[in-house]
């Protein structure tokens, strides 16, 4: 498969179970990392028996306008174009390449939400705590007590420097101009917020979930 700029598959539009939300959001999922501290393809990574990819695609579906994977893996493409879901397929080395192509895949969008790939217990209900608290001018980003993370949501209003950030910077970037603007999202629960850089993150999480179930009881989501 040779990677395009702007390439997409697929032409799915889910507004889903929550109707045509007012605003319309968007949902741009972030797979385009190398994974180089991982030491392999960390969207195929495994947490209770799904991958990184898997659990994201299925913690996101359903509740935005639009969504699109962003993606330099052609095997990760393969599995969203066998889901349904949009993919921007392409061989652009930075962060900001990645936000660029994913902000203007959301043109006609009220805000966007970008979502890791990395933060395997990510959780429906925090996504649509974010939703909910959505007013114009806003950037908001999930957070846990004074812990702040990932995913991040911004208004139309920033869709003009999203899509000209410097190069190899983020979404970080607007975050540090506009830090006023910027509110916190608390999370439902701490663990969301943990990110998978490298195996030993991914041992020190299943150990996690593990004790996790044996004092409560049941499955993480």
């Amino acid at each position: 498969m040779k990677p395009t700029e702007g390439y997409t598959r697929n032409s799915f539009r889910n507004n889903g179970e929550r109707g045509n939300p007012s605003p319309k959001i968007g949902c741009v999922i972030m797979a385009s990392g190398l994974s180089v501290r991982f030491g392999k393809n960390k969207l195929f990574a495994e947490l209770e028996g799904k991958t990184f990819l898997e659990r994201i695609l299925d913690t996101t579906e359903g509740i935005f306008a639009r969504r699109v994977v962003v993606t330099r893996s052609e095997e990760a493409a393969e599995v969203c174009q066998k889901k349904g879901v949009e993919v921007i397929f392409h061989s652009f080395p930075n962060r900001n390449d990645t936000v660029r192509l994913g902000t203007a895949f959301m043109e006609g969008m009220d805000g966007v939400l970008f979502c890791p790939c990395d933060q395997p217990l990510l959780r429906r209900e925090s996504l649509l705590r974010l939703l909910d608290a959505f007013q114009e001018g806003d950037i908001l980003r999930l957070a846990y007590g004074e812990k702040k993370g990932m995913p991040v949501l911004f208004d139309h209003a920033y869709f003009a420097e999203l899509q000209s950030l410097p190069e190899k910077k983020g979404g970080s970037y607007l975050m540090e101009k506009y830090g006023e603007r910027v509110k916190a999202i608390q999370a439902t629960e701490e663990y969301e917020l943990f990110d998978i850089d490298t195996p030993m993150d991914l041992e020190n999480l299943q150990a996690y979930c593990a004790k996790e179930q044996e004092e409560k009881g049941g499955e993480l989501p």
